[in-house]
């Protein structure tokens, strides 16, 4: 069953770019004492999460910092060198962490995995986003497969418009 609101985010160890190089992070150190977005895409340099997904949240990045968001993470299940070459083409910059899932070890511990064996692209993350509070999920959206509507930086911000 997938994480439901007012869940803690699980204790996972997940993996950054640093300027010193790769490095490892917990959830607990990503989470705690923050309010975050972290929005999940199946794979970078996908149609979908180049063209829609990713540069979405590069151009709403400073509407979701005044509406409250104070880390603003991408996750996906790869390798952090692909994920940091991603970040360089769409030039991220700082304004987005990075953040590799490599083992898929977050998104089956938050129950939202998906199987694209079919397309021998291996488990991958189901495309959502989430709104966490010092740790703890206060929001979640998840799309249908081949969609960016629920998971898209504009759902990010409408719900913390409600909130």
């Amino acid at each position: 069953m997938p994480i439901q609101v007012g869940d803690q985010i699980p204790e996972i160890t997940l993996r950054v770019m640093t300027p010193a190089g790769d490095h490892p992070i917990t959830t607990t150190e990503l989470f705690s004492g923050y309010r975050s977005a972290l929005f999940a895409v199946p794979g970078a340099f996908t149609p979908a999460c180049s063209g829609v997904h990713l540069p979405g949240f590069i151009h709403k990045a400073e509407q979701l910092r005044a509406a409250g968001i104070e880390r603003l993470l991408c996750l996906a299940v790869n390798d952090i060198f692909v994920l940091d070459a991603w970040a360089d083409i769409h030039a991220v910059g700082d304004r987005i962490m990075m953040v590799s899932d490599g083992n898929g070890d977050f998104t089956r511990a938050v129950g939202l995995e998906s199987d694209a064996t079919g397309s021998q692209m291996g488990v991958r993350s189901r495309r959502y986003a989430m709104i966490i509070d010092n740790g703890r999920l206060e929001w979640i959206g998840v799309d249908k497969p081949r969609q960016v509507v629920e998971s898209a930086a504009d759902a990010v911000l409408k719900a913390l418009d409600r909130g």
